[in-house]
């Protein structure tokens, strides 16, 4: 695997994150009729926190963000995306990883219906709170490990 980092976002991240959302989240929205070029930005725009984001760099490069911001019950994981040239190469699991073993509260998540990124989670330890016909909520409590 390549060498990684996380960095701490700045305000400056918010649009390469936000065109990254775009691109990740394209095919799962237009599949569940979802797809709005312009929503699909601003609703990243409208919530990022760079305090609680962190932006993955890949041998010196952008390559992804992950969040995780405080909740009433513990911390939700938001905005985690990965450049399509990076995944399926295990940066995913290593990241993922790496943010859950600095966590000792529930965590808390949603992916889109259909995406491959549901197994991602599962494996980490992810399992299903809830869902509808276009999100699933999923929840790893406490103490949980991955799989």
């Amino acid at each position: 695997m390549t060498t990684w980092s996380l960095r701490p976002a700045t305000a400056a991240d918010v649009e390469p994150v936000a065109e990254l959302r775009a691109v990740v989240l394209r095919a799962d929205l237009e599949r569940l009729g979802r797809f709005d070029e312009h929503r699909v930005r601003q609703r990243l725009r409208d919530g990022f926190e760079p305090q609680h984001t962190s932006i993955i760099v890949v041998d010196g490069a952008f390559a992804g963000s992950v969040a995780m911001r405080p909740a009433d019950d513990g911390r939700r994981l938001e905005h985690f995306y990965l450049a399509p040239a990076r995944q399926g190469q295990g940066l995913g699991s290593a990241v993922l990883r790496t943010v859950l073993d600095q966590e000792r509260d529930t965590v808390r998540l949603n992916v889109l219906q259909g995406s491959k990124a549901r197994r991602l989670y599962e494996r980490h330890g992810f399992t299903v709170e809830r869902e509808d016909p276009i999100d699933v909520w999923m929840v790893r409590r406490s103490g949980a490990s991955a799989r």
